[in-house]
């Protein structure tokens, strides 16, 4: 006869004192070790910075048989109860909630969100213990309901009850939405989905929105699995919106959305806003990371250590794949139209190009450094650094092109072969350049030298011009011509200088305002970048006023006019079609 497998820990999560934003957690361990060890993961899979969870824990306490027990502290995130292994361990603390994104913790009358990595300390030596959580139901708030991706174990109606998880990493990768949200159901390959949402207004078209994505769900799976069911049993998307906020975050079998009420379609209105075409873009993006990222990963994630820094240099294979796949699933899904899809790509190329720091840093150096770089960017970010995301998916789209370009295969059939290589599992970058070289028909050593592992520029605009559509060159805004990026809420002021441009020639800084501009004898007053071409005229050459710590300086400054800024053209939509239509 086989034993009954041990019981694992045990979590109950009540929204004890919204008004403080406190949500107050017992943590109960039946069969702890001999001087248990519990810990808060320093960061969450998905967002990578190590964010310190555990600065907003408090309060807690340990009781054994009703009597206290001592706890030590053994690091910023760990600690360490004298506790015996006779008889059930109960812990108590509180976690500050009050960070309205969906990396952490959100508490306060209106709502209620969470991520376990925020709430659940991991007690050592039971992660792969099944693990259990209750949502208490609280009193002074008899309409709220509670959704989260996790297996209901007893719940009632409203949500609130108990859930489990296969183990530790499970638990914290199904987040928790609770208040009075909008909920509505649908299927995609036969398979349920549930989208909740919080904050949205009486003008909000819920139907719309779900029809569309429905649609996406549906173009995901058949990029995927054709007519097969996908590798889970039900999925949920919460989406937080707010008045102003952008953001996802990925889950095995959910994803955390904010965005901005504004963004969400509208009754009666028929046309596809710029808003919402970017709403839809997050959900793509955050689903395609269902199978891209969760399953099929890196192959340093095979097991998270959730204590400091997961470092991989496949960042640009994740995030950056899914970021042309996001916008390209919406072409195909017919959520978008051909000049919506050339301008979004258009947007991607220049952001692209007008970063300096892609001479400087490879795309996978970029992954690497993401803990600290791309999560914390400063003045200088876009000299130094690349986003992942951004080339990343112009290095998808450059693979995608060459491949249908030689005829044997398209960079869709080379993610399915992964999936099938990796049985949707770790994954190396090995794995892609063996998958490459076994549908391409040759090795692509050299692209992957040059495009990921090197700074030369991407073979973009021959690649699209042979697939039909044109490149413009065209005269690019002032902030580009200047090279700087600014803000103008207070006056002018520069948040970026970029490298080799005008603005950092002639001497500026980040963090000057610009005051002024004398032109030809005369000084003016500088209210908005475009005033400075108001008062130059046909002039070239300027004396800017700038004050930097208090100091008024006098920059000679030279406009360009030959930087130029890319416009994509569709001229052969037949060509065009069949890459985007595919």
């Amino acid at each position: 006869m086989i034993p009954p497998r041990p019981a694992g820990p045990h979590y109950r999560v009540e929204a004890a004192d919204p008004a403080a934003h406190l949500f107050h957690v017992t943590l109960t361990v039946p069969q702890p070790q001999s001087g248990q060890r519990v810990s808060l993961p320093a960061w969450i899979p998905g967002s990578y910075l190590v964010r310190e969870f555990a600065r907003h824990l408090q309060k807690l306490a340990a009781r054994q048989d009703g009597k206290p027990v001592v706890i030590h502290q053994l690091d910023k995130s760990s600690w360490q109860v004298d506790c015996m292994p006779s008889s059930p361990l109960v812990l108590t603390y509180e976690v500050y909630a009050f960070d309205n994104s969906v990396r952490t913790a959100w508490l306060d009358s209106q709502r209620g969100f969470f991520n376990g990595t925020s709430l659940c300390l991991r007690v050592h030596g039971q992660a792969q213990e099944p693990h259990e959580l209750e949502l208490v139901a609280p009193r002074a708030y008899p309409h709220w309901e509670a959704a989260t991706g996790l297996e209901p174990l007893k719940t009632g109606k409203r949500g609130f009850g108990t859930y489990v998880a296969a183990d530790y990493d499970e638990l914290v990768d199904c987040p928790v939405e609770l208040g009075p949200f909008f909920s509505a159901e649908f299927r995609a390959a036969g398979v349920p989905h549930r989208l909740v949402l919080a904050g949205a207004t009486e003008a909000f078209d819920s139907d719309r929105l779900v029809a569309d994505m429905q649609k996406i769900c549906e173009a995901q799976i058949r990029f995927w699995h054709d007519r097969r069911r996908p590798p889970f049993k039900h999925y949920l998307f919460m989406l937080n919106a707010v008045d102003d906020g952008y953001g996802g975050l990925e889950h095995r079998n959910s994803t955390a959305l904010i965005a901005s009420r504004r963004d969400l379609p509208r009754l009666g209105e028929a046309r596809t806003a710029e808003g919402y075409v970017t709403l839809l873009g997050l959900i793509s993006h955050e689903y395609f990371h269902t199978w891209n990222v969760k399953r099929l990963r890196p192959a340093e994630f095979a097991h998270y250590e959730y204590a400091g820094e997961n470092y991989t240099q496949l960042l640009w294979f994740f995030e950056g794949f899914t970021s042309y796949y996001d916008d390209l699933l919406l072409r195909r899904a017919g959520l978008i139209d051909d000049a919506t899809y050339l301008k979004l790509l258009t947007k991607t190329c220049n952001q692209v190009l007008q970063t300096p720091g892609r001479e400087v840093q490879s795309v996978a150096q970029a992954s690497f450094d993401a803990w600290v770089k791309y999560y914390r960017q400063d003045e200088n970010t876009a000299n130094a650094t690349v986003s992942y995301y951004t080339k990343g998916a112009l290095v998808a789209l450059c693979f995608d092109l060459t491949l249908r370009l030689e005829g044997s295969t398209q960079l869709d059939h080379v993610m399915r072969a992964l999936w099938q290589r990796c049985k949707g599992g770790p994954m190396a970058e090995a794995d892609f350049a063996a998958v490459l070289k076994e549908l391409g028909g040759r090795a692509y050593t050299r692209e992957l030298a040059n495009w990921v592992h090197g700074t030369r520029e991407l073979p973009l605009k021959e690649l699209l011009e042979q697939h039909g559509i044109a490149v413009m060159e065209e005269p690019s805004q002032l902030q580009q011509r200047l090279g700087v990026r600014v803000n103008e809420t207070q006056g002018v002021v520069l948040k970026n200088v970029l490298r080799g441009g005008a603005a950092e020639q002639a001497g500026f800084a980040a963090n000057d305002e610009w005051v002024g501009v004398e032109v030809a004898g005369n000084a003016w007053r500088v209210g908005k970048l475009d005033d400075v071409m108001l008062y130059a005229g046909t002039h070239r050459k300027v004396t800017a006023m700038v004050s930097r710590d208090r100091r008024l300086l006098r920059l000679d400054l030279a406009i360009p006019t030959a930087v130029t800024t890319w416009r994509l053209v569709l001229r052969d939509p037949a060509r065009a079609a069949t890459w985007w239509s595919a």
